[in-house]
Formats: C-alpha cells, structure tokens, sequence
C-alpha cells in the first residue's frame, strides 16, 4: 500500500474517514432532541406480562433541519436512544423566511392525520400544540399557527407535519426551477426584502 505524502503511513480513505467521524461528532453536539412521546405495551405470554416502550423524539439544529424517529425496546432509556438515532438518520433541511417562520401556507396530510401550517408575523409565538410544538422549536421556527385536524395519535401527527415541510419553497428554489430571478418573482419591493427572501 502506497504511503501518503504527508509520511503518516494512512491512506486517503482513512483520513476522509475520521474527517467524516469528526464532522459527525459536530453535527450531534449542535443538534437538540425532544422526547414527544413514550408508550408502554404489554404482551401476554405464559407467564405473565412482558412489558416493552415505545418512544418517539424530534431532532432538530434549531436553523433549519429536523428529522423524527421512533424506537422500541424493554427499556425506556433505549428506546429513546434508538428513536434519537432514527431522527438523526432521517434529517430533512427546511427553508425559513428570516430564519423564524414559513415562507408560505402550507397543508399536509398523512393517514388520517391532517394539518395545516401558516406563516405568521413577528412576535406571533409557536400556536401549535403536541408533537408539532416539539417539531417547530428544534426546527428554529418561531412565529408560526399550526392547526390539527382529524387524529391526535402523534405518529400520523409527525409525519403529516413533515408532509407539509417537506413541500416548502423559498423564493430563491423557485427563481432557480423557472431560471427567473428572485427580483422578477418578488415584483417590485424594496431590495432589504429581495435580499432577505434570497
């Protein structure tokens, strides 16, 4: 095996390796997780009851990205840690105006879970209640009206929740798809707002 340049006898692919290992340690010291739920379920065996959780949490960098996940073990400490690490591994990147709320309304749908996501001027606060709560202050947002309707069971809440961010647009995502620029779109605003959207 050839030697590296640098004479530290390790290959290109070891270093790119650790690179990534290190960038990866990065990534969970800045993200933040919240527990939305945690179920207890019972199987009945020949002996009695056997008991297991189920957990899921929201995982969120607080500017933009956030994944969910779900886990199940004997233990609550571990169905947490599984849940975590499937939220990590599910990261989706949201575009934010002004880093604090939506760039436009929005309505997602999963199962019989329905919601409905709403831009909102500055000082408006988080108006969603349960899991999406969880899901808008890992993601950063924070002026925003959410509403529910249908079913309150937090799996379909989750993920019709991200149904819903997953279809979001910013000026620039849309100015690039139709090669126009983000001014042509915006019409004739002043340019803090141009620069701003962009």
């Amino acid at each position: 095996m050839a030697r590296s340049p640098g004479g530290s006898g390790r290959s290109p692919r070891d270093r790119d390796r650790d690179r990534s290992r290190d960038r990866d340690r990065d990534e969970d010291n800045e993200l933040t997780d919240k527990l939305v739920t945690i179920n207890r379920v019972a199987k009945v065996v020949k002996g009695g009851r056997r008991f297991a959780f189920a957990a899921i949490v929201v995982v969120g960098d607080q500017r933009g990205r956030v994944g969910h996940g779900a886990g199940k073990a004997r233990e609550v400490p571990e169905a947490i840690r599984k849940a975590t690490e499937a939220a990590k591994r599910g990261l989706i990147r949201v575009p934010l105006r002004d880093g604090r709320t939506l760039h436009h309304d929005v309505k997602g749908r999963f199962g019989a879970g329905k919601v409905t996501l709403r831009a909102a001027p500055a000082g408006t606060g988080i108006i969603a209640g349960g899991p999406m709560r969880a899901i808008f202050e890992t993601l950063g947002i924070k002026d925003i009206v959410a509403k529910s309707v249908g079913t309150s069971n937090p799996h379909n809440m989750i993920k019709a929740t991200f149904k819903a961010l997953e279809q979001l647009n910013s000026p620039r995502m849309v100015a690039t798809r139709r090669g126009k620029k983000v001014g042509d779109l915006l019409g004739r605003r002043d340019e803090t707002t141009v620069e701003a959207a962009a």
